[in-house]
């Protein structure tokens, strides 16, 4: 496996609505924590399409303006997060071309790991690409097929390998695309009884729409008229849900794979405490990620929870910046601490996972500079040891700190009196099965 991740992000869809372009900027804003650099909306009235898109948050991209002028009752919408490559407004989605079938539009949410070989392919058929993006081979595969748009999907489904969810357009019909193993997350809902599809359900309920289902691991429903549509890939491998979702990326009042994101977390805390039972005065969460795991933490250890962080909400997230000293820069600036809550105090810190070390490091030296008499930190999940090549911005072995440094030596490197990570059988035993767990363990779906 040698193609790198090229983008994590979210996906939207409406069918049969007024005013679709302004729910699904409303359903992309939901969203906006899973890709904050590019975000673009295309709707259809079902004879031509619109489209808008821009670098940087929803709601600097679209105004009313805008929206007005994306007109129809379809639209898809999607956020972008480029981990490789730059980040630039022509692989800002959806994507759209006009081909023998119409238009179609295509927003995409994971990372292809046979992008060289098919773009090569494509490139020898004649086919001219406008972007970097893997998405944009999906598009192209189906722009060239002679088959019903069905069979057209399930052929590209048959040829590329990694993780997609999808949402793709027609003039007619809206589509919601999940790949065999289900390694990115895509529901199903409805308003006034039309469709809504998104990565996560806090979509829905910003629009008042109601959470219907999970698209199946390669599963394709059809919108059209109104008629819906499903089909299924024959031979499922099994179903490898990206656990870091969980961990990290999703809100935590999202329900993924039939579970509560915040319950997830909760419950991680408490199997901390019961693995690490440390003597300390305050449990400080490190926020966003490790709040709900600080509050069952400190739940079952009876140790207070202070939130001795206060989150710039202006800020973005510091993991998913595309380059190093933009994570240092955001890293500084997105939390400030209150001194006075940390000073002479033995401190627990949860944090949802350490990856480079990037803001753990930087929180830590405050908290020591506040004068905390003692620091611990505790991780709610396993230490991250090997490359994700399905869309998380983790693919170089050498920047994940726990994959070139025992415990004890990221321990002394982030200055700690102890550090502590969820043992894998504890992570499994709150998670359940049907997971992909290769950045922790090096297993991958699709070798």
């Amino acid at each position: 496996m040698k193609t790198y991740p090229k983008h994590y992000c979210g996906i939207f869809g409406i069918k049969d609505m007024p005013r679709a372009a302004e729910y699904a900027a409303y359903g992309l804003h939901a969203i906006q924590h899973r890709g904050q650099e590019s975000a673009g909306i295309a709707s259809t009235n079902g004879d031509k399409f619109f489209e808008h898109k821009g670098m940087g948050l929803v709601l600097r991209i679209f105004d009313n303006r805008i929206l007005s002028g994306l007109e129809g009752q379809t639209a898809i919408g999607h956020n972008r997060y480029a981990t490789t490559g730059k980040s630039e407004l022509k692989n800002a989605q959806p994507l759209s071309v006009q081909c023998k079938r119409g238009g179609i539009a295509l927003a995409h949410n994971g990372n292809l790991t046979n992008t060289k070989a098919l773009r090569t392919e494509l490139e020898n058929h004649g086919v001219a690409f406008q972007t970097t993006t893997d998405s944009e081979i999906m598009l192209a595969l189906l722009a060239q097929s002679d088959k019903p748009l069905d069979q057209a999907i399930l052929d590209m489904m048959s040829k590329v390998e990694g993780a997609y969810s999808l949402v793709i357009m027609t003039e007619t019909a809206l589509i919601a695309v999940r790949d065999p193993h289900g390694f990115r997350p895509l529901s199903l809902g409805t308003l006034d009884g039309n469709p809504v599809i998104a990565s996560e359900t806090c979509a829905f309920d910003i629009i008042g729409a109601r959470f219907e289902r999970e698209v199946e691991p390669g599963e394709i429903v059809i919108f059209e008229s109104n008629n819906v549509h499903t089909q299924r890939v024959a031979n499922l491998p099994q179903r490898t849900l990206c656990a870091f979702e969980k961990v990290y990326f999703d809100r935590p009042d999202s329900k993924i794979d039939g579970q509560s994101v915040y319950g997830i977390r909760f419950a991680f805390g408490e199997r901390l405490a019961k693995e690490y039972p440390i003597q300390g005065d305050i449990v400080v969460p490190i926020l966003d990620g490790g709040k709900y795991a600080a509050l069952g933490y400190a739940k079952a250890s009876g140790i207070q929870l202070v939130e001795a962080f206060v989150r710039n909400h202006y800020e973005h997230r510091s993991f998913i910046q595309p380059n190093q000293s933009e994570r240092d820069r955001t890293a500084e600036f997105k939390l400030n601490l209150i001194p006075e809550l940390v000073r002479g105090k033995r401190v627990i810190i949860i944090d949802d996972s350490i990856v480079r070390g990037t803001t753990c490091k930087s929180r830590i030296k405050k908290v020591r500079e506040a004068g905390a008499h003692e620091v611990h930190v505790l991780v709610s999940c396993p230490p991250h040891i090997h490359p994700c090549y399905y869309g998380i911005d983790f693919p170089d072995q050498s920047k994940l700190i726990a994959a070139n440094n025992t415990q004890d030596e990221i321990r002394k490197k982030l200055d700690l009196d102890s550090l502590g990570y969820l043992s894998m059988e504890g992570f499994m035993e709150v998670l359940g099965q049907g997971h992909c767990l290769a950045c922790w363990n090096g297993n991958y779906p699709t070798v």
